[in-house]
């Protein structure tokens, strides 16, 4: 329990409090003008206190790093186990000073420093605080996504800012899933270690999913691509290897290669040549050949019909004139034939002996053609080696790629086989756990049944995602009935928690968790939380301002009887906790 709130800054209203129920008033004075309001008396900031002083993070927004308070010490008097301890620290500090009740059966000691004293750091505080309180094992033997102390505190002390009075099985908005179900599961005292495996899942499922989206996405896309698609690079990559590897052990290396290679070329060159000189010299046989049919001498008799006809009669010395021409003329064409005769068999003669030299020089260049294609050069024997290393290491590389993609879309249904092995953990659980589940249901449901004359039910679901939990109270859709689930789950876990021995054994309730409430389901629940405690042997704090303080309450119970001494205002200046207004 808590026994004393107090700090260093003179105008703090230091709280005592005491075993049981413990009521904390946020008082309207009738001089209080309509801006003035309890809102702004202290009462929320008395359940942050207690959070700053059990581990709790205050950064630079936080109202104790505000320059009015980084300076001031606010201690914390309460049970720890068997031990009364007092807890201090400063707005602008992250250790906390034990003055007393230090143990050595606690997991971490505090260390001592000059001028300090003994002192924790926030992690070996909550350390200690989770050990001692909830049996919390050291974080090293602990998995990822355990228990945590701070998760299971602010179940005992709501915060209205976090949002912490929304939901039952919620203590913050930014409160992970997982951490809801490894929280409530033990609370409940299920086997926590089910939420903590089905986050395992959700990462892996998140780390898939980027993956396939990096897939379709750039670059990263060519790198993990599709089995399938893999699968045909591969069987693609692994023939063209086997060409290679092939060719490699039949090739054999010709040092003359390249001699050879030219003298194969200027063969081709020099049959192209000669080839070139045949169709000039056929084209001129066959020039010669038309020039000589077509060569005639001139016909005497024509000119001296023409003559006659024109009645010119030729004379002898004419004629035999004519005689020589014809014979002049026919010497002509002899000669010219006998010329024409001459260069044709001097063209035919060429042609001839470039046959004879386009055979020898085709007969070599076959043979050299034989010898390349049997053997190759020595460059081309290295680059075929280049080129199967290449292809070996694209090989390897499509492969290893071929294994992480089928690996890949294996991932998903290993994931479905372990959500369906954690949903059958579960419900196994649940079903071994029966008699705890009952418990749990059955202590709701007579809470709820306290305040409500049609009881509320707890549910507890096993789904695909983990452990399900619904509440249902009549009404439940308006914000009192909704604040009233979160109060009958609270007085369910200070049962469940006191019968097991474990928890602060102190639950602060904050006024907000009444706003919207009618005023006679407060003063049931007020009693509730009065009778509870006290069959327990716990502590409940309750904030809650005097104008809602219920009128009607269950007969023999007076709440001023367990009324605190000190009042809250805003009236004045010095009316709230800290006495002056930030």
């Amino acid at each position: 329990m808590i026994h004393r709130v107090y700090s260093s800054l003179q105008s703090f209203k230091n709280l005592e409090f005491r075993p049981g129920f413990n009521l904390l008033v946020a008082e309207r004075q009738a001089s209080s003008s309509d801006l003035q309001t309890r809102n702004r008396a202290g009462k929320t900031s008395f359940v942050d206190i207690v959070h700053f002083l059990l581990g709790g993070n205050a950064d630079r927004t936080s109202i104790f790093r505000k320059a009015q308070l980084h300076e001031v010490v606010f201690g914390l008097d309460f049970d720890l186990g068997d031990s009364r301890v007092a807890a201090e620290r400063k707005g602008n500090s992250d250790r906390t000073v034990i003055r007393k009740g230090i143990q050595p059966d606690w997991p971490v000691q505090p260390s001592s420093r000059p001028g300090v004293g003994n002192s924790f750091s926030k992690e070996d505080w909550r350390a200690v605080l989770g050990h001692v309180w909830f049996a919390l094992p050291d974080s090293e033997e602990q998995p990822n996504y355990r228990p945590s102390f701070r998760s299971l505190f602010s179940y005992f002390a709501r915060r209205e800012h976090s949002e912490g009075m929304r939901r039952p099985e919620m203590q913050s908005r930014n409160q992970q899933i997982w951490d809801q179900h490894v929280a409530v599961t033990f609370l409940l005292d299920l086997d926590w270690s089910i939420g903590s495996e089905w986050q395992r899942v959700r990462d892996r499922e998140k780390t898939l999913k980027e993956l396939r989206r990096a897939a379709k996405e750039g670059a990263f896309g060519e790198i993990i691509s599709s089995s399938a698609q893999l699968r045909t690079e591969l069987v693609v990559a692994e023939q063209a290897t086997r060409r290679v590897r092939e060719s490699l052990a039949r090739f054999e290396v010709l040092p003359e290669y390249r001699q050879l290679e030219r003298e194969a070329s200027e063969l081709t060159k020099q049959m192209s040549t000669l080839s070139d000189e045949d169709t000039l010299d056929l084209e001129m046989i066959d020039a010669i050949r038309r020039s000589v049919s077509e060569e005639l001498p001139p016909d005497r008799q024509e000119v001296e019909r023409l003559y006659a006809e024109s009645g010119v009669v030729l004379s002898e010395i004419v004629r035999r004139r004519f005689e020589e021409v014809d014979r002049f003329h026919t010497s002509v064409i002899e000669n010219r034939k006998s010329y024409l005769d001459s260069e044709m068999v001097a063209a035919e003669a060429r042609i001839k002996q470039r046959e004879a030299s386009m055979e020898r020089m085709d007969q070599r260049r076959a043979e050299i053609m034989r010898l390349l294609r049997s053997k190759g050069a020595l460059d081309q024997f290295q680059r075929l080696q280049e080129e199967g290393s290449r292809l070996s290491a694209k090989i390897e590389a499509l492969r290893q790629r071929f294994q992480a993609a089928q690996q890949l879309e294996g991932v998903k249904s290993e994931l479905s086989l372990d959500r369906g092995g954690l949903l059958r953990r579960l419900q196994q659980d649940l079903t071994e756990q029966a008699e705890r589940v009952g418990s749990a249901i059955a202590t709701f449901q007579e809470i709820s049944n306290s305040l409500y004359e049609d009881a509320g039910s707890l549910i507890l679901t096993p789904t695909e995602n983990g452990l399900k939990v619904e509440i249902h109270i009549q009404g439940e859709r308006s914000r009192g009935i909704q604040n009233m689930q979160v109060f009958c789950f609270d007085m369910m876990v200070m049962r469940l928690c006191a019968a097991r021995g474990i928890g602060p054994k102190f639950i602060i309730h904050d006024s907000h968790l009444f706003d919207g409430v009618d005023e006679r389901q407060v003063g049931k629940a007020l009693y509730i939380g009065q009778q509870t405690a006290a069959s327990c042997g716990w502590q409940y704090i309750v904030t809650i301002n005097q104008d809602a303080i219920p009128t009607t309450v269950p007969e023999g119970f007076s709440l001023a009887e367990y009324t605190l001494p000190v009042r809250l205002t805003d009236e004045q200046d010095d009316g709230g906790l800290f006495g002056f207004r930030f």
